[in-house]
């Protein structure tokens, strides 16, 4: 579970709408938002997800410089080898949906590799209309249930794996198999 108590808080202060309204300025005023917000794990799905965007690109054209996914990535264990080659495929595939959908002024993904705090996080939840957890293999999944409690005002799409715990409670949710990219393109 959560303290909603510090996301009831942190939405009713007028500050917070303006830096969502910032953070989609600095998105480059897209007209959707699709999020993602994990560590960068293999366990997170970040691969599949950014699978799944290109997909919808693909599919999609129109949605080509009207939407942006921003992928919030805090390190994890960069120590390791096999976390260092995560981050590196992450990045380049961020890069060739970039080269291939974007131009100078469109960038359709922007990876955003840093430890982001809280008050950060959630303003990206309240500029966000999607919020996409793509979990392969998730006890629970806080993420799904953070983007719900910034979401006072009954806005924005929690697109949510079915291997996450949070489906069995988050029934709402758009419930899809991250390793099918096209159910998860039709759900974003």
């Amino acid at each position: 579970s959560i303290d909603t108590r510090e996301y009831d808080a942190m939405a009713h202060t007028a500050e917070i709408q303006d830096r969502a309204i910032e953070i989609r300025e600095k998105l480059g005023n897209p007209r959707w938002v699709i999020l993602g917000v994990d560590r960068l794990d293999y366990t997170k799905g970040i691969e599949e997800r950014l699978g799944a965007v290109e997909r919808l690109l693909d599919r999609h054209p129109e949605l080509r410089g009207r939407c942006v996914f921003a992928q919030l990535a805090a390190p994890s264990r960069t120590i390791m080898p096999a976390y260092r080659a995560l981050g590196e495929r992450v990045e380049a595939l961020a890069e060739r949906i970039n080269g291939r959908y974007g131009n100078a002024a469109y960038h359709p993904v922007i990876l955003l590799r840093a430890h982001h705090e809280p008050p950060t996080v959630f303003r990206y939840y309240r500029a966000a209309d999607v919020c996409y957890v793509s979990s392969l293999h998730d006890g629970m999944n806080l993420v799904a249930k953070e983007f719900i409690a910034a979401r006072d005002d009954e806005r924005g799409v929690l697109v949510l794996s079915k291997f996450t715990g949070a489906a069995r409670e988050l029934t709402e949710a758009l419930i899809v198999n991250p390793y099918d990219l096209d159910e998860a393109a039709d759900a974003l």
